[in-house]
């Protein structure tokens, strides 16, 4: 076995994962496994498996990452990969679920408003646990996303059936890649947001040859006065198809409204619920839920 016999099911806004500690290296994950375990038919079911490892076991991590990890002192790190087994160098839902997962099981002491430091292939995220809130949920974890890149505004066409139109993308780097398109606006003559059907996967031209998560967004409210926005958010993530929700997405389709509109915080309503990003200069912040579902037996032949 490639994965740990015991597993945690999480979920983040409906992004749910799969999850183990693995306190001594004793694991390596294999694509093979992970695609089985997160088949909603065969297996558990999830849109991803996070082993929870200390840096040293992450084997493919660059000596500059090690180095900074080290340097930082960060004992955790979260070892991500999407549902079809590939490497992912960042989910904030998912770190979301890590940091409860961290909590729940002794880790390290996790109090609320007091940061936790948690390493991932996108560098060092900081997440600090906030009180329950009336909109957004119990279990809360502001995320700090740290820096972001965004691309030219509308340089990409985004299609999802040819016969039903296009939009305009703008391309967003949060420590992966990200294309998001506003629909239901003057730009695109795609769908409404509602009749998008996402079954298949979105095509993006110029295409980028590691492929790309791809959001639609529709602006549902701004309010100038107080710099605060309201969204709709769907999300096409690679190698797991349409989800419930994505942290890294949501992110990088607050930078592409702030852009748009010059609001800077937004609450966006994605399939599993809704959450808070708060978007700077130098970084961005995701605010929302997580929980921990269930504990997960595997039989032994799988």
């Amino acid at each position: 076995m490639t994965i740990a016999q015991t597993l945690t099911k999480a979920q983040a806004t409906g992004n749910d994962f799969l999850m183990f500690a693995d306190d001594h290296g004793a694991y390596d994950p294999q694509p093979k496994e992970i695609a089985h375990v997160c088949n909603r038919h065969f297996g558990i079911g999830a849109d991803g498996v996070i082993r929870v490892t200390h840096p040293e076991y992450v084997a493919d991590l660059t000596d500059a990452q090690r180095e900074e990890l080290a340097k930082a002192h960060i004992d955790w790190f979260m070892d991500y990969r999407n549902a079809d087994g590939t490497l992912a160098q960042m989910c904030g839902n998912g770190a979301r679920a890590t940091a409860l997962f961290i909590q729940a099981m002794h880790l390290a002491v996790v109090t609320e408003g007091q940061p936790l430091r948690l390493g991932t292939r996108a560098g060092i995220k900081t997440l600090t646990p906030l009180a329950d809130d009336p909109d957004l949920g119990t279990q809360l974890f502001r995320v700090d996303m740290g820096p972001w890149s965004i691309g030219e505004e509308d340089a990409y066409t985004v299609t999802v059936d040819a016969a039903v139109g296009e939009g305009k993308g703008t391309f967003v780097d949060m420590g992966n890649p990200h294309v998001v398109t506003v629909v239901e606006d003057a730009f695109t003559s795609l769908p409404v947001l509602d009749n998008l059907d996402l079954s298949v996967r979105p095509v993006v031209e110029p295409g980028i040859d590691e492929g790309q998560n791809v959001e639609f967004v529709r602006i549902d409210e701004i309010d100038a006065a107080t710099d605060i926005g309201e969204a709709t958010m769907r999300v096409y993530e690679r190698g797991c198809g349409e989800t419930m929700s994505c942290g890294t997405g949501l992110c990088a389709t607050a930078i592409v409204l702030r852009a748009k509109t010059d609001i800077s915080h937004w609450r966006i309503k994605v399939k599993g619920g809704t959450l808070r990003v708060d978007v700077t200069d130098n970084n961005v912040m995701l605010t929302g839920a997580a929980a921990l579902v269930a504990t997960v037996q595997m039989m032994q032949e799988r």
